[in-house]
């Protein structure tokens, strides 16, 4: 959830995915503490035999279900355009596989220049050396780790299931609010960066 709310529609996977396995799952609960892999939040509810099924069965719903219900989340636009003003590239690195990733990000009419998906935490990383990357922005105390493993800094937005200060207390270089924070951030940033 840093660039799109992704919540109504894994909510609406969630919902399909009870009715056809017969299993009740709490999709409040459950897109309250979005950003691990989907089979970790499968495990909280089903036998380990069920879950790589189970995980087929909802990537199977989700183009159909959740990615139409997906949103920008607000600050989105704004952000992306500053880095392409600097003369930076958008890279997503997500825990979403690329197939899902590609199809919120077309949909939403994000420019970004590549998708790496299905990486969480500081598998993150190779992928942010690989591009290059500067700065990483995430939601989720995983993705401070990714930004470390990346060598990259690692700047968090309250959107997900963390406050600012909880991500303070994680370790995160940056903590704000929300996106529609970042282009003054990444402003003063680069300003900070060529004085330097």
């Amino acid at each position: 959830m840093t660039l799109a709310d992704t919540r109504s529609g894994i909510a609406a996977a969630f919902d399909e995915l009870s009715v056809r396995l017969g299993v009740p799952f709490d999709s409040e609960l459950i897109t309250s503490r979005l950003g691990p892999p989907l089979e970790f939040e499968l495990a909280n509810w089903l036998p380990a035999a069920d879950v790589p099924a189970a995980a087929d069965l909802y990537r199977e719903i989700y183009p159909e279900l959740a990615v139409p219900a997906h949103t920008a989340m607000a600050g989105a636009y704004e952000a992306v355009e500053a880095v392409r003003a600097g003369g930076g590239r958008i890279i997503v690195v997500t825990g979403k596989n690329v197939r899902d990733a590609t199809s919120t990000v077309e949909l939403l009419g994000l420019a970004v220049d590549e998708i790496v998906g299905s990486v969480f935490g500081a598998a993150k990383g190779s992928a942010l050396a690989r591009f290059g990357a500067a700065a990483y922005v995430g939601d989720h105390v995983a993705d401070i780790e990714a930004a470390r493993a990346g060598g990259a800094v690692s700047v968090t937005v309250a959107t997900g299931p963390y406050s600012v200060g909880e991500l303070r207390d994680h370790g995160a270089d940056v903590a704000l609010a929300n996106l529609t924070e970042f282009a003054t951030w990444f402003a003063g940033w680069r300003a900070g960066a060529r004085l330097g």
